[in-house]
């Protein structure tokens, strides 16, 4: 029996077209160039971080949100980045009586606006809070000790493979993959996919629906 359900951020519920514009901006190159190689680096399985690479070869990502910080241009984001579906579907699952977290590869500053923001979820953590980041097994392991329930009762929901599915299985959970960003569309039918999802939805609607039938 499903009891818990718990959400990646970054391409899960939250859109990051701007924060990845900000980017662009803030190494000097156009929005179309650095989305284009961003999505190159993806399809050849690489790091994300290494598109930077492109464009200032020796870029480290802190330093340079640091930088930005200090230059008075952090990272931010507010509702109008949500998914238009993202709040209603975690609405609609509380109210099925599951308990819903949200947990992803995120700055300490990012879950901070994540909880201004009054979602309707009982758990909010990112990496930074953890001190571990996916696809560890130890983020995995932490987000286990915190939800009140086994492992096998927990779906984790992300758009990655390697990020999210796989260490989410390695750990006993279940998982659904949401197709969307640029990970969902060039990871869709990859080969692992098949054993790395138990449920695949375009919309995080469809979640609702397919868990409340699910009597395993």
């Amino acid at each position: 029996m499903i009891k818990a359900v718990v959400f990646d951020v970054g391409e899960t519920l939250v859109d990051e077209s701007r924060e990845y514009g900000t980017w662009a901006d803030w190494l000097g190159v156009p929005r179309h160039a650095f989305s284009a190689v961003f999505g190159a680096v993806i399809a050849l399985g690489m790091d994300y971080r290494q598109a930077f690479q492109y464009f200032r070869p020796g870029f480290s990502l802190d330093e340079e949100r640091q930088r930005r910080a200090d230059a008075g241009q952090a990272e931010t984001f507010g509702e109008s980045d949500l998914y238009p579906d993202a709040r209603p579907a975690l609405a609609a699952l509380r109210d099925m009586g599951l308990w819903v977290g949200i947990a992803g590869n995120q700055t300490s500053r990012a879950g901070e606006i994540l909880r201004k923001l009054g979602l309707p979820a009982d758990l909010i953590a990112t990496s930074d809070d953890w001190g571990v980041s996916k696809p560890d097994p130890g983020f995995f392991r932490a987000l286990a000790d915190t939800a009140p329930c086994a492992p096998s009762d927990l779906v984790y929901v992300g758009d990655r493979i390697d990020n999210d599915l796989m260490p989410a299985k390695a750990a006993g959970m279940r998982t659904a993959f949401i197709r969307r960003g640029p990970w969902g569309y060039i990871l869709e039918n990859h080969e692992d996919m098949a054993m790395a999802a138990d449920w695949r939805v375009t919309t995080l609607a469809q979640l609702p629906g397919l868990l409340g039938s699910s009597d395993s």
